[in-house]
């Protein structure tokens, strides 16, 4: 799959590269331009590469492949205007050999009056369209970068539930998820994320997986802060397809990715998390109980599926509400609608941190893989409600799909 890609990149490396070739352009058509040219995609493309090994330092990685996206977006934006150029180029041809005819000869430029009017050339629409498209996705991306990456916002949203017990009307639920610690390099940002949450007091608080990129060694520098989430009814949390280290260690069995496990484990029980795995608790109010369950990984996406929701369920059977902590939407779907769960709270997709979102309109591309990829979801009287994520993974920012901290408020009341 990587090669496919690699072997897209460089056609259209050439495709751009001869069209400039080709224009009037001046400085395109100098020996050193081409070596410029051909000498930083190679470059970039083993830099990408080598960035794919986990072992190199996380200021290495990352920097190349914010490098990699961005010239990638540009040269695409770059072609999309050539495509159509040459679109444009291609039906005049056709339409001239189809309907031959006859045309006066006319001087070029041409003089209208006292002006002159000049008859645009490629090169001219490439320099004064092209190059304007091509800078838009350079800006936009790096803006992500300085601004999107840490620009946490609250999204509150009142969760109306049937059968809740009078004693949590009004209660609220804190959400995050999607950390991704091995990608922060901000810790002053982390903190501050961490700090407006805690400043809503929620009565709980749901942690929907993804704490790691890959491994447990990389909540060392980020476990005191996230240490701080408390809430007065307990700090509940499950794993997701990245914590169980499968992108490193491979999708088999080895004591490596045991022990990586056992750690990661660990590491939510010293932060004071009740770590679910197809297990459930309840909480108690009053001699009033709601069910929190929680399962492993389970998507449609070829992950490595660990869940197994009727065991998380067992001992639930007379419970009023049961909320569901899963990590990955599409098992809302494909297995808990059939279930008498009432609520449930994933996270994976991250909205693919790029996109539009308001509060009456949202998209972004992940909306073509996902079905359910942000917000609220109801399908008769059972709901999911789909986190964007608190961190990012890959690109090191955020366009339009920022990092989310949502505020739950249970409501006694139909869907």
């Amino acid at each position: 799959m990587l090669l496919f890609y690699a072997i897209l990149i460089v056609a259209l490396d050439f495709y751009v590269f001869f069209a400039l070739r080709g224009s009037s352009i001046p400085f395109a058509k100098k020996i050193w331009f081409g070596w410029l040219w051909w000498g930083y995609s190679i470059m970039l493309l083993i830099g990408l590469f080598t960035a794919l090994r986990s072992d190199f330092p996380f200021a290495y990685r990352s920097g190349i492949v914010i490098t990699f996206i961005i010239t990638t977006m540009c040269k695409f934006s770059y072609g999309l205007v050539l495509v159509t150029d040459d679109i444009r180029r291609g039906g005049v041809w056709i339409s001239r050999f189809l309907f031959p005819k006859k045309e006066k000869e006319t001087p070029s430029p041409q003089l209208i009056g006292d002006k002159q009017r000049h008859v645009i050339t490629r090169s001219d629409f490439l320099l004064k369209s092209g190059l304007v498209v091509a800078s838009l996705p350079f800006f936009g991306l790096s803006w992500g970068v300085i601004s999107g990456a840490y620009d946490y916002r609250i999204r509150r949203q009142k969760l109306y539930l049937p059968n809740l017990p009078q004693t949590f009307h009004g209660m609220t639920i804190a959400q995050i998820s999607d950390v991704h610690s091995g990608s922060f390099y901000n810790k002053k940002a982390v903190s501050g994320g961490i700090e407006l949450l805690m400043g809503e007091k929620p009565d709980m608080i749901f942690f929907t997986g993804d704490l790691v990129n890959h491994l447990a060694s990389e909540m060392w520098d980020y476990q005191d802060l996230f240490s701080k989430l408390k809430a007065d009814l307990g700090v509940f949390s499950v794993l997701g397809n990245h914590d169980y280290g499968d992108y490193h260690f491979g999708y088999g069995d080895s004591p490596e990715k045991h022990r990586n496990l056992k750690n990661l484990v660990g590491t939510h029980k010293v932060m004071g998390w009740d770590l679910l795995r197809n297990e459930n608790r309840k909480v108690k109010v009053d001699n009033e109980t709601i069910s929190i369950v929680g399962v492993e990984n389970w998507g449609t996406r070829n992950f490595s599926n660990r869940g197994n929701i009727q065991k998380a369920l067992l001992g639930t059977e007379e419970e009023a509400v049961k909320l569901l902590l899963s990590h990955d939407p599409s098992h809302w779907r494909e297995q808990v609608l059939d279930t008498d769960v009432d609520a449930m709270f994933a996270g994976h997709t991250h909205g693919m941190q790029f996109g539009v979102r308001s509060e009456h309109f949202q998209w972004s591309p992940v909306q073509y893989i996902y079905k359910e990829w942000a917000g609220l979801y109801s399908e008769g009287n059972k709901q999911l409600y789909v986190n964007a994520g608190f961190g990012f993974l890959g690109y090191p920012g955020r366009v339009g799909i920022l990092p989310e901290i949502t505020i739950f408020e249970l409501q006694k009341g139909s869907v």
